[in-house]
């Protein structure tokens, strides 16, 4: 694997060494104070941004490296110049991309003309490293990645497929409640079920949230995205069935919450089940998504891929 685009490119022995890695990097940072040293990577950021902004600039410091941050002030990569002259450029300077975009397709231009690894830090379809953040932060908690039953619950999104793939990979049950209308891409849901057919893993989509009743671990997203502007009340009649709240937790069984934040309390989540610390991985998960990311770079810079 040369780039990270989808998740699709790794098999479950490479995301569960990903994981590993992230939970070494954690716990024993001064191991990789160097580990990049002498390296600059570039980090590309079309949509605004805070804890996949922060993060990578703090993880790549924490290593050693060098972080150079470039906006949309000169406009949407492909308008000044072309994508294959951003990307042609680059890499002749920089170790490693690392874009988060509006269009899957800008990171699949940057990785045809890139000689260094691309990284999607999010884009329309795909968020490969919170899906891989969101896994990592179940493994500190349950020892079998393959036995876990994670439900989504919400607008089905980037981050729902990134949750499908790497559930997919690592042979987990993964379920998407979602109101009807908003179900995951059919396409990328057909790739996913693929992928869970070799792996024994379980992928649903359903708009019942009975039917997550023993799962271990629900998660939740803004029901808005950035650049929605459907109004504030359509969107709370249509998902407000959806919140995650103290009712879902005691009807379900549910031990552990997870959200990829920005959260927007009472709304698709209560402060309740929050800030609650015996439930809420909410923290420590945005915090791993940093360790991944370490992982992940220094995986793909090295080519042990």
């Amino acid at each position: 694997m040369e780039h990270l685009l989808t998740g699709k490119e790794a098999s479950k022995q490479q995301v569960i060494e990903l994981i590993n890695l992230g939970k070494d990097l954690k716990a024993n940072p001064k191991k990789y104070a160097d580990a990049l040293k002498g390296k600059s990577i570039v980090t590309i950021f079309e949509k605004q941004s805070l804890r996949t902004r922060v993060t990578f600039d703090i993880g790549i410091h924490k290593m050693g490296g060098h972080a150079v941050y470039l906006d949309s002030q000169n406009g949407a990569i492909g308008e000044r110049e072309t994508v294959k002259d951003f990307a042609s450029n680059l890499t002749r300077w920089a170790d490693c991309i690392v874009a988060r975009v509006m269009s899957h397709k800008t990171l699949e231009e940057l990785a045809e003309y890139s000689n260094v690894p691309v990284i999607n830090s999010l884009c329309d379809l795909y968020h490969p490293c919170q899906g891989l953040a969101d896994f990592m932060t179940i493994a500190e908690h349950y020892d079998d990645l393959s036995k876990v039953k994670l439900a989504y619950v919400g607008d089905g999104n980037n981050v729902t497929h990134s949750l499908f793939i790497v559930g997919a990979i690592v042979g987990a049950e993964v379920t998407a409640v979602c109101p009807i209308g908003s179900s995951p891409d059919a396409q990328i849901l057909k790739q996913v079920e693929d992928i869970a057919e070799n792996s024994g893993a379980t992928i649903r989509v359903t708009n019942s949230m009975d039917d997550i009743k023993g799962y271990d671990v629900v998660y939740g997203d803004t029901w808005v995205s950035m650049g929605d502007d459907t109004p504030l009340q359509a969107v709370k009649d249509k998902f407000m069935p959806y919140q995650i709240n103290r009712a879902l937790l005691d009807n379900t069984g549910i031990k552990h919450v997870l959200h990829c934040q920005p959260a927007h309390r009472e709304l698709d989540i209560t402060s309740e089940v929050m800030d609650d610390e015996n439930v809420s991985l909410i923290f420590q998960q945005a915090e791993n998504r940093m360790h991944i990311q370490n992982a992940i770079m220094l995986t793909l810079m090295k080519g042990d891929f």
